[in-house]
């Protein structure tokens, strides 16, 4: 299925994003009890999200947590139908992960490489695959971040320490 050696990196998790019927219920848990600062707010009528942006970690490796509930529970998207609604990647070269991933039958979601919540741009790979397109997140919705420059030399720098600290071992 390979079409030769893929043209970007996976970095590492950018964000998970929960769903439920209740934000404020979520943030008992993941802001006054594990701790996490409320960084922003992002509310979208044309992506039925009202959402708490959440934050663990800091400087590059810091990881978003979205807490998410839907503006209209009878309309779709339906954030909170999957609780772990989906899972975010930062990627070093957007563009040509998503021109590697089609040729290679990666099914997207409709929207294509735009501005996410966080000022990033994104992409998603839809979760149930098609004919046409027969590679999908198998139920599960995956969002491609464009890294910035620091996250991608942290990551850069992170790896060449860790393959130097492990081949010494």
């Amino acid at each position: 299925m390979s079409n030769g050696q893929r043209p970007f990196k996976v970095l590492g998790v950018q964000q998970i994003a929960i769903g439920g019927p209740d934000k404020a219920r979520l943030r008992t848990l993941w802001v006054e009890m594990f701790g996490l600062e409320v960084t922003g707010t992002f509310r979208s009528e044309r992506e039925n999200v009202d959402e708490d942006i959440c934050a663990i970690g800091s400087g590059p490796f810091k990881v978003e947590v979205d807490l998410m509930q839907p503006l209209d529970p009878q309309k779709k998207p339906a954030v909170h139908a999957t609780p772990l609604n989906h899972v975010g990647l930062w990627i070093d070269d957007l563009p040509k992960a998503v021109e590697w991933l089609a040729g290679q039958g990666v099914r997207f979601a409709p929207g294509g490489i735009r501005r996410g919540a966080a000022g990033f741009d994104i992409c998603f790979l839809h979760p149930k695959a098609s004919d046409e397109f027969p590679v999908a997140g198998e139920g599960v919705l995956i969002e491609l971040v464009q890294a910035p420059p620091d996250v991608v030399k942290a990551f850069s720098a992170w790896t060449a320490t860790a393959g130097t600290a492990s081949s010494a071992a």
